[in-house]
C-alpha cells in the first residue's frame, strides 16, 4: 500500500491542560503526525504581563512551526488564545486555531442558567464577558473561577488519587444554580469524571474540545489513512515535576518521554 505523508500539527498549551484537545482531535484524526509542547516553564499563564505571554508563545510555536514543517497549530489554552491569536497568524503562514469557553452552545442548552467554570483569568477577561454579552440571553451566569482546579488534573496525570471532598468544596457556588456548567479550561476535561460526579447528572458539562477537533478536520483533510505504528513527540520548556509519573500517562497516549525544549531567544524588536 503507497504511505502518504501525513499533515503535522502542533499542540500548544502552558500545562498538560492541551492534552484533553489533542484527545478530541485524535479521534477524529488517529493518523495525523502530532507534536505537543507546554510552556511549563512559565505555567500558569494566568500570572504573566500580556506582553511577556505574547512573546514566549511566539517565540516558542514560530520555531517548533519551523523546525518540524507543521501544518496546522492548536493553542489549546483559554488565556493564550485570547490575546495571542493576532500576532502568532500574522506571523505564521498555516493555520493557526485557538480556543475559546463553550458559552454560546451551553448557553444553548440551558434552560435556567449557565455556569463558566475556568481559571481566575479566564473569568475576569473582557474577552469572556463579551461572550457572555453576545450569546447568553435573559439567563443567568454564575461564574467561578479556580486555579486548584488546574493543579488537581495536572496531579491526575501524574497518577494522584483526587480528592473528591475537596473537588465538591471548590463546586460548591454551581450547585441549585445551573443546568449547564462550561469546562472553560482545557485542564478540565481531564477531570470531567470526577467534576460531574460531584456536581451530579442533573448539571450538563459542557467544552470546547470537540469544537475544536471538527475545525482542524475542517482546515486538515487527512490524506489516505495509514498506520505506522508511530509515536508523537511532546515537549516542554523545563524538567516536569514527577516527570516519571507524567510520563507514563503521556505515553499510554501515544507520546515518546517528554524531551525538554528551552525557550528560544526572544527578540527585543
Amino acid at each position: 500500500m503507497k504511505r502518504f505523508s501525513q499533515p503535522n500539527v502542533l499542540i500548544f498549551d502552558s500545562g498538560v491542560g492541551g492534552l484533553s484537545v489533542f484527545q478530541e482531535i485524535k479521534k477524529l484524526l488517529p493518523t495525523l503526525n502530532y507534536y505537543y509542547v507546554f510552556d511549563n516553564e512559565a505555567y500558569p499563564y494566568g500570572e504573566l504581563l500580556q506582553e511577556t505571554l505574547i512573546a514566549r508563545v511566539n517565540a516558542l510555536v514560530i520555531k517548533m512551526t519551523q523546525q518540524f514543517a507543521i501544518d496546522l497549530v492548536v493553542i489549546a489554552c483559554n488565556t493564550a488564545s485570547t490575546i495571542v491569536l493576532p500576532s502568532l497568524r500574522s506571523a505564521l503562514a498555516v493555520p493557526v486555531v485557538g480556543v475559546v469557553p463553550a458559552i454560546k452552545p451551553a448557553s444553548l442548552l440551558a434552560s435556567r442558567a449557565v455556569g463558566l467554570i475556568a481559571t481566575p483569568a479566564t473569568v475576569t477577561r473582557q474577552y469572556t464577558h463579551d461572550l457572555i454579552r453576545d450569546f447568553v440571553k435573559e439567563k443567568e451566569v454564575e461564574l467561578l473561577g479556580s486555579t486548584r482546579l488546574v493543579d488537581i488534573a495536572e496531579e491526575k496525570l501524574r497518577g494522584r488519587a483526587i480528592d473528591l471532598q475537596e473537588l465538591s468544596d471548590i463546586l460548591q457556588p454551581m450547585r441549585n444554580k445551573v443546568d449547564v456548567a462550561v469546562l472553560g479550561c482545557t485542564h478540565f476535561p481531564l477531570i470531567k469524571e470526577e467534576i460531574q460526579q460531584v456536581l451530579g447528572e442533573e448539571i450538563a458539562l459542557v467544552d470546547s474540545g470537540q469544537a475544536i477537533a471538527r475545525r482542524v478536520q475542517a482546515l486538515l483533510p487527512a490524506l489516505e489513512a495509514w498506520q505506522n505504528g508511530q509515536t508523537w513527540r511532546i515537549f516542554s520548556t523545563a524538567q516536569p515535576w514527577e516527570e516519571q509519573a507524567l510520563n507514563r500517562s503521556v505515553m499510554d497516549m501515544g507520546f515518546n518521554p517528554i524531551e525538554v525544549y528551552p525557550l528560544p531567544e526572544i527578540s527585543d524588536r
